[in-house]
């Protein structure tokens, strides 16, 4: 099977994003049933806007109701799933086996893909959902690639495996937390997790109530429920042998400059995998790709669970839960260049004079451009771009498409 680059989509914004910088496929949610219910999601007239662009763009749209059911969710569940069934969305992501049946009963002609809340980590189980109808198991990110390896080979060779390589973790066992529900009253498992795992905490002895101590590993203090994020750009040929298709990259939540970033280097990463396959050559990923995924929001990077040899490396970030990141968002490109002339959409302050780095999925991908002439929509001629979503002209001669994105070292 040819590999999967399956990109988030937490808005339509973010979904024509992970298409033009190169998914193959992206995950999404309706207003209810999905796991993350404070991305901005997609009502029903929006999922069938989102599955016509994927579609006239070859690109599959895979729709999530992974969330842990209660009884009352299955009121309004059958209507929702014959919408589903209806606007032809190529797959459902499901961890409940509830939810499952009724996708079998009420979105027949849709495929059923086993979400990683379900905490697929063995072979048998793997099997038991197959032969009740699941096309494709999202495995649980506990699992090392040898384990992997065994599952694929105890399943249908048509049956599609998918697994995070990138993106955000979960301190607790694939997703199944009730800090945010005991801390707030925010069903994590219903897609209203507050992440409070990324908050500092402190500890009282208990004949000493009024007295807290702070947790230190540092004057920081010490985040000792904060993950690392999941970082497999390196490792794309052991992955695919271990069996993997299908290359899940976490952030529904993130910003459209995060999708297009890591989107973009996976989809160079696994071009570069089929031409090393193709003249025979080793795959190594080059520096400037394992770069890029620095200049991103991300925390400092793990390969999780994947290699055991590498399990007891350091996977908290014990230090401090804010994001770090080498470059800023700078503009959006509106218009491919004409004449020497883009248009743009601002979105952080640059000024005249400062170097911007393109990202596109394009030969133009990190070259430099000096801003040297800047122009309002009244070709007024303007030194600094400092009002938000502000709509300007760019001279360049560097050959910009509609879609990219102008970045600044910060």
């Amino acid at each position: 099977m040819k590999l999967e680059l399956l990109s988030p989509a937490g808005n339509m914004e973010k979904l024509k994003t992970a298409v033009y910088f190169g998914a193959n496929a992206v995950y999404l949610s309706g207003k209810s049933f999905g796991m993350r219910a404070f991305a901005g999601n997609f009502t029903n007239e929006e999922l069938q806007e989102a599955v016509t662009f994927c579609h006239s763009k070859n690109v599959k749209c895979f729709v999530t109701v992974n969330i842990v059911a209660h009884n009352k969710d299955f009121e309004n569940l059958p209507e929702y799933l014959q919408y589903l069934n209806k606007i032809k969305v190529d797959a459902i992501i499901v961890s409940d086996l509830g939810v499952m049946s009724y996708i079998k009963k009420y979105a027949p002609g849709v495929e059923i893909h086993i979400s990683t809340q379900a905490n697929v980590t063995n072979k048998h189980t793997a099997k038991l959902l197959v032969e009740m109808g699941a096309k494709r198991i999202v495995l649980a990110r506990e699992l090392t690639l040898t384990e992997i390896k065994e599952i694929r080979d105890y399943l249908p060779k048509e049956i599609e495996l998918e697994a995070f390589v990138h993106g955000a973790m979960c301190i607790s066992y694939s997703g199944r937390c009730l800090l945010s529900n005991f801390l707030t009253n925010r069903d994590g498992n219903n897609g209203e997790c507050i992440q409070a795992c990324r908050w500092g905490y402190t500890i009282n002895e208990v004949n000493r109530k009024n007295e807290l101590l702070p947790i230190e590993q540092d004057e920081k203090g010490t985040y000792i429920l904060n993950s690392k994020d999941l970082n497999m750009l390196k490792y794309i040929n052991e992955l695919a042998l271990a069996g993997v298709t299908s290359f899940k990259l976490e952030g529904r939540m993130k910003s459209p400059y995060y999708v297009a970033t890591v989107t973009n280097a996976y989809a160079r990463a696994i071009e570069l995998y089929y031409k090393c396959l193709e003249e025979n050559k080793p795959f190594n990923c080059p520096i400037t790709l394992i770069e890029e995924l620095e200049k991103a929001s991300h925390r400092r990077y793990t390969t999780g669970f994947n290699f055991k040899d590498k399990q007891k490396e350091e996977s908290e970030c014990l230090s401090t839960s804010t994001p770090i990141q080498t470059h800023e968002f700078m503009a959006i490109v509106l218009e491919d260049n004409k004449n020497g002339e883009v248009v743009i959409e601002q979105r952080n302050k640059f000024v005249v004079g400062d170097v911007l780095e393109v990202l596109s999925p394009s030969e133009t991908f990190n070259k430099q451009i000096k801003v040297e002439k800047l122009y309002n929509l009244n070709n007024e001629e303007v030194t600094e771009a400092k009002i938000v979503k502000q709509v300007l002209k760019l001279k360049t001669d560097v050959l910009l498409k509609q879609g990219d994105i102008l970045r600044k070292k910060v």
